[in-house]
Formats: C-alpha cells, sequence, structure tokens
C-alpha cells in the first residue's frame, strides 16, 4: 500500500467530527479515534509497526507495552511507560503531535462543547478503556471509511476518505454527513474507478450565476470569522422574502447548511420577522456581511449568552433537527397525520425514509390521534366523518413537523393527490385551498 499521510492535530472541528454526535459526551472517543488515525496513517515516527492487515490482538501488541493486560476489565497502572498511562492531555497536547493547550481550551470554550468536570478528563488516561470500547473505536473508523473489514482482520484503506478539514475546508461529502446513508455511499464510491469517475452527485441549486460572486464572498467571510478564536458578531442586511424588504439584523453566525435547492446561513440573534432568536438567512439573499465587535453597544442581546460562554454551536440545531421534520428547527413542533392511497404507498413511500418520528399507524390509532389532537369537536367531528370515508386498507402515518416549514409543505404537494393531510386542521385547510386554487388555474 502506497505510504499514506494523516497529519492532522486535534483541533475541535475535528474531534467534533470524530465525535459522531456531541463532543460534550464524546471527547475521549473522539480524541482516541485521532490517535489511532495518528498512528495508523502517519509517517514513520508516529506509525505503528503493523501490517496493513492486522487483528485486534495485533493492533493491541503494537500499540500497548508487552506488560498490558489482555483481559475484559478496563487496565491499572501497571506500568508507566504503556501507552494506557498517558493521560488525554498527554495526547492532545503532546508537542510534537498536539495543540497549544490554550487556544484549544478557548476554542472548546467557544464552540460550547465544554465537559462538566474537563480538568478531571484531561487527567485520565485517554486509552485505559475495556477491549469492547476500543474495538468498537476500531469499527467506528470502519463505519466511516478509515479502515475495511476482511473477517477477523481490519484493513488499511489504499485511499484516504474525505474529511470534515481539509486545509480547514469543507468538503461536499461532508456537508451531506446529516444523511449518514448518503454520506456512506459518497465516500464508497466518490474515488475513480479504474481511472473512471462512476459517481456523480446532482443537486438542484437555484442560485443564479449572477448572485453565485456574492455567496462565494459570503462563505469566505464567514469561513474567516469561523477561524478566528472568538468568533464576533456580524450585521446583516438581508433581502427578505416574506417581509417584502431589505431588513438589517444583527446575529451570530453559526454554520451553514445547504437544504434541497439553497446554502443557507444558521444564525441566533435579530430575525428578519422580529420573531424568535433563530433564522436559517438564504445565502444569495445576503446583501450585505459586516464585522461587528462584542464590546459594539448594537449587541445587548447577544452579550446575554457570550458573558456566560453559552453562544449556540451546530450541535444544537442538529438535536433540534432530529426533534421534528423541517429545516426550520425554531418553529413550533406539531404532530400530523397523513394517509396514502395504498397503491401509492407500496410504490413510493414504504422503505423510505423521512425523519426519525415518520411511523405508521393503523386506521384504529389515526382515529384515536384525531380525538387526542383536535380539541375543537365541530372539526374533530369532521376529521373523523373524513377518516370513516376512507379505506382501513390504506396507509396512514404520524410525524413531528415544523409548523409552517418551507420544505414540508412542498413534500405534501409533491406527493398530491395520493397524499392526504388529515390533520392538523389549519394545515388540512391550507392544502385544500391550495388544490382548490390549481383546479381554477387549470379550467379557467
Amino acid at each position: 500500500m502506497s505510504e499514506l499521510i494523516f497529519s492532522d492535530r486535534p483541533h475541535i472541528e475535528l474531534l467534533q467530527w470524530l465525535a459522531r454526535g456531541s463532543l460534550k459526551q464524546n471527547l475521549p472517543r473522539a480524541a482516541r479515534l485521532w490517535v489511532l488515525l495518528i498512528t495508523l496513517y502517519g509517517d514513520d515516527t508516529h506509525r505503528l509497526k503493523l501490517d496493513d492487515s492486522f487483528t485486534f490482538a495485533e493492533w493491541r501488541k503494537a500499540f500497548f507495552s508487552r506488560t498490558h493486560p489482555q483481559g475484559e476489565a478496563i487496565p491499572d497502572l501497571h506500568d508507566p511507560d504503556c501507552t494506557c498511562a498517558k493521560t488525554t492531555a498527554d495526547w492532545i497536547f503532546d508537542p510534537q503531535l498536539g495543540v497549544s493547550q490554550s487556544e484549544w481550551r478557548r476554542s472548546l470554550q467557544q464552540h460550547d462543547a465544554m465537559p462538566p468536570k474537563l480538568d478531571k478528563l484531561l487527567k485520565q488516561p485517554l486509552f485505559a478503556a475495556t477491549r469492547r470500547s476500543l474495538q468498537a473505536d476500531l469499527q467506528i473508523l470502519t463505519q466511516i471509511g478509515w479502515l475495511k473489514r476482511d473477517g477477523h482482520y481490519y484493513v488499511r484503506v489504499t485511499h484516504l476518505p474525505t474529511r470534515l478539514l481539509i486545509n480547514n475546508r469543507l468538503t461536499p461529502y461532508e456537508l451531506a454527513l446529516p444523511n449518514l446513508d448518503l454520506a456512506a455511499a459518497t465516500q464508497s464510491l466518490s474515488q475513480p474507478i479504474r481511472g473512471i469517475q462512476r459517481f456523480f452527485l446532482e443537486v438542484d441549486y437555484i442560485v443564479s450565476q449572477t448572485n453565485q460572486d456574492r455567496v462565494e464572498d459570503s462563505q469566505e467571510k464567514l469561513k474567516h470569522w469561523w477561524q478566528q478564536i472568538t468568533v464576533p458578531p456580524i450585521r446583516i442586511t438581508y433581502n427578505s422574502a416574506r417581509e417584502g424588504q431589505a431588513v438589517k439584523c444583527i446575529v451570530y453566525p453559526v454554520c451553514l447548511y445547504y437544504v434541497r435547492r439553497a446554502i443557507y446561513l444558521c444564525a441566533f440573534g435579530q430575525t428578519p420577522t422580529r420573531k424568535g432568536e433563530w433564522y436559517n438567512y438564504r445565502l444569495d439573499r445576503i446583501q450585505q456581511m459586516n464585522e461587528l465587535d462584542w464590546t459594539d453597544e448594537d449587541i445587548p442581546h447577544l452579550l446575554l449568552k457570550y458573558y456566560p460562554r453559552s453562544l449556540p454551536n451546530p450541535d444544537y440545531i442538529r438535536e433540534q433537527m432530529e426533534q421534528a421534520w423541517g429545516f426550520d428547527f425554531y418553529e413550533p413542533s406539531k404532530l400530523m397525520l397523513l394517509r396514502f392511497e395504498q397503491e401509492f404507498h407500496d410504490r413510493y413511500v414504504q422503505g423510505t425514509f423521512r425523519h426519525d418520528t415518520f411511523k405508521r399507524v393503523s386506521h384504529q390509532q389515526a382515529e384515536q390521534l384525531i380525538r387526542q389532537h383536535t380539541p375543537q369537536q365541530e372539526r374533530q367531528q369532521a376529521l373523523l366523518n373524513v377518516l370513516q370515508s376512507r379505506k382501513r386498507s390504506d396507509a396512514y402515518y404520524c410525524v413531528r413537523y415544523r409548523d409552517d416549514d418551507t420544505n414540508v409543505k412542498m413534500r405534501m404537494r409533491a406527493w398530491r393527490p395520493n397524499g392526504e393531510v388529515l390533520f392538523p386542521w389549519e394545515l388540512r385547510q391550507k392544502m385544500a385551498q391550495e388544490v382548490a386554487q390549481e383546479f381554477q388555474n387549470y379550467h379557467q
């Protein structure tokens, strides 16, 4: 195998990616995965003397000292020179491999990923872990494409997979990571096969060429600000489609998301509607962005989060999106009941993933949900009458969704006429009005 060099230092952004979730909870595992990558793919100084194909026992023999226990329990301090005696701080702040402790701590605070009792955690031996935990670490590297599995053997890959940070730049693959199945497909087929590219990812992108320069300029500005130890607040001039005019908002920029057709900036602070504290700003509609300072008199609403070091981070957004279907994670969460004609369901809905809360229910359960979630008696009875007129053999689903989320409503439209919103009442009426208007458009 060609010599592949992994030399990334344990910056917070890299550890966050390796944490596969909350860095606050998974910091030790993220640090262990970083060490594994350094010792599997690092330079000759740090790479283990290990064949490209190896078993767990062979890895353990190469990684630890000869006196390292081979049982299932967490090993005691048996040899100060054994790798299992090195603390988390020894690894992360190593003069050759690691980073500056003061800068790392500031970055961790800025990221809002400060684990409880951090000092105690840093003093703990990083690899004083059970056999099962260490095997799970190798399995995670296999799942994210840094190792392959061949029976009982782990095999070094011949091409390092696309990572979160390559020279501090986000990669297209990483932007898709929330969808792990798509990420796995991209990772598996991203490299040419026998010199021919066989995998292509075509996405809808509605930003016109005339606006592309402004979008790229905004991305570069955001990248610059996010690279600073203390990320500054910014003032946005935003061409709001909802308000029908340009508005100025002072916000704290959190992250970028590509969703269906465009790139959005998720930001905390003022909003174009002056309601709530979060908003997704479509990047091509941002006319201007200017850096402010944390001493600026115009940002008192942000200082309430800045001084207690509780500024939001991307983890919060992901957690909210996991709770309900829709990108507008700051909108209220509601329960929706849907009906699909059986044949349409079997062809186009069954076996697909929409959201973790998208669950099939029986006709009887659908009736119970209508009674529970439609308190107004007149509306409840009307929906019960509708349900009784529908076939019991049809497919019924409930899902938690974000009220007034544009992407969810577009999915409802795409399912018409074979998908029907039974409740909530307001959304059902909205869909009915749209259908009536469409009918008029095509029959006048």
